[in-house]
């Protein structure tokens, strides 16, 4: 369990990781895009304690991510939706695996291909400047604070200029 929130940070990356930073979330939101929609089914693949899953799906839902819909009354049985800041993340999470793909590959290679349905062909994800499409890398960038930088618990430093 965290013993820290970062909640009340003046940082975009420290609020998402307040959302979706713990370990099981991303697998849920990875199981959510894949299509499981069921608690026992995600309970399952992940293979997860239901207390847990519980506990991970209402911060999900609660951080507007996940949405709950019930499909049963009797007894009560949802099924989770990624919302439409959920379906924003999952080229985050492609990303990240593929940086797993490369850098952490399981035996046999990647368990999963990616196929773009707009050309077809499989892909690997990748950063991108939203002004002109070239890849990103991180010498590629110049940091710089913005409208929201303050000083503050884990912003006093924004790449190498003070805040204050």
């Amino acid at each position: 369990m965290r013993q820290t929130s970062f909640a009340d940070m003046q940082c975009s990356l420290a609020r998402t990781l307040e959302v979706v930073g713990d370990w099981w979330s991303p697998l849920i939101l990875r199981d959510l895009y894949l299509g499981m929609e069921r608690f026992d089914d995600l309970a399952n693949d992940l293979g997860i304690s239901r207390n847990l899953l519980t506990d991970r799906l209402a911060k999900l839902v609660e951080g507007g991510v996940v949405e709950r819909i019930p499909y049963q009354d009797r007894p009560a049985r949802y099924s989770y939706l990624l919302t439409e800041s959920g379906r924003e993340l999952v080229p985050v999470l492609m990303a990240l695996t593929a940086w797993g793909d490369r850098w952490a590959t399981p035996d046999g290679g990647p368990p999963l291909e990616l196929r773009h349905q707009t050309c077809g062909r499989h892909f690997t994800p990748t950063v991108s400047c939203s002004e002109c499409g070239s890849p990103i890398t991180m010498d590629d960038v110049e940091a710089r604070p913005g409208p929201g930088g303050r000083t503050g618990p884990g912003t006093m430093r924004v790449a190498g200029f003070l805040l204050g």
